[in-house]
């Protein structure tokens, strides 16, 4: 039987499938201990859900995930503990919410991945195609990690910067982020991507990958003067991405014809869209000079 090193975590994804074993009398089912990356063999009894190395999930714990489908839960000692925690940085609730497949963060009721008609690693690897990374990528937003962790698998190395230490704390409970932590290419760096990208080298990167938080939350991003470090750190031939959101709605064509614009004005060619992915491709020339 496979023994777990780490605490389980569930959403109800795995719950509800467990509960309709026990109203048909089974004892011992598959189930995933990590949001659907792996599975294992369970038992039940009349007291709960039993799981490799002893954890213990109980009927009344398993009743209180399936009344609240937008969270994760992880095991402990101690009982159920749901992925949520306050973000003294943005004044909000952030939590880990399950989508049958990689969860995504939900800041204030809005998802930071798309999950209708794909899931959050789908997604990445949508944007993965039209990034192209390799060599030295940076990713400027890291959030849960997807974006690195598949980078890091194509290109040499990866810079990731993160300044929410509340998302930090949600990576790390995320079964989905571990290689984020364990992959040896990917530097993570803790702090405001506006405030770093001024330091970096002149033209250290060959991709940028840039998926900021909503215009809203986050307007600096989506400026000239943030595209202008963006140019110069990339290297000639260099190429970045930069998601946008939906490009059907008004507010994505409006958003993504502003982000156009402010990257032809700051030095980018062969701007176009990439809308399988959200967003849109930009190259430094190969004759670029500062």
């Amino acid at each position: 039987m496979t023994t777990l090193a780490v605490p389980p975590v569930l959403s109800w994804y795995e719950v509800r499938p467990l509960m309709e074993a026990r109203q048909q009398g089974k004892t011992t089912v598959e189930t995933s201990p990590d949001l659907g990356r792996h599975r294992v063999r369970v038992s039940l009894d009349a007291r709960g859900v039993y799981f490799p190395g002893g954890w213990l999930l109980t009927w009344e714990e398993a009743e209180t995930i399936l009344a609240h489908p937008n969270l994760c839960y992880r095991l402990t000692p101690e009982g159920i503990q749901p992925l949520q925690t306050f973000s003294e940085l943005t004044g909000r609730v952030v939590q880990l919410y399950p989508t049958g497949r990689a969860p995504t963060v939900l800041l204030s009721g809005i998802a930071m991945h798309r999950v209708r008609g794909t899931d959050p690693w789908t997604d990445t690897q949508n944007k993965m195609r039209a990034a192209r990374p390799r060599g030295w990528v940076l990713d400027t937003c890291m959030g849960l990690g997807y974006t690195a962790i598949q980078a890091a698998h194509r290109a040499e190395r990866v810079v990731t910067i993160e300044l929410d230490p509340a998302v930090w704390e949600l990576a790390r409970a995320n079964p989905w982020s571990q290689e984020l932590f364990t992959l040896p290419n990917i530097l993570k760096i803790h702090g405001d991507i506006y405030d770093l990208v001024w330091g970096f080298p002149d033209a250290a990167f060959h991709v940028v990958i840039h998926d900021p938080p909503l215009f809203s939350l986050a307007g600096e991003l989506y400026g000239r003067d943030f595209y202008r470090e963006l140019w110069r750190v990339l290297r000639p031939g260099g190429r970045l991405f930069h998601y946008v959101g939906n490009p059907e709605t008004r507010m994505g064509r409006n958003v993504t014809r502003g982000v156009m614009e402010r990257l032809r004005e700051v030095g980018f060619q062969h701007v176009r869209k990439a809308p399988h992915a959200f967003g849109v491709i930009a190259v430094k020339s190969a004759e670029a000079l500062r």
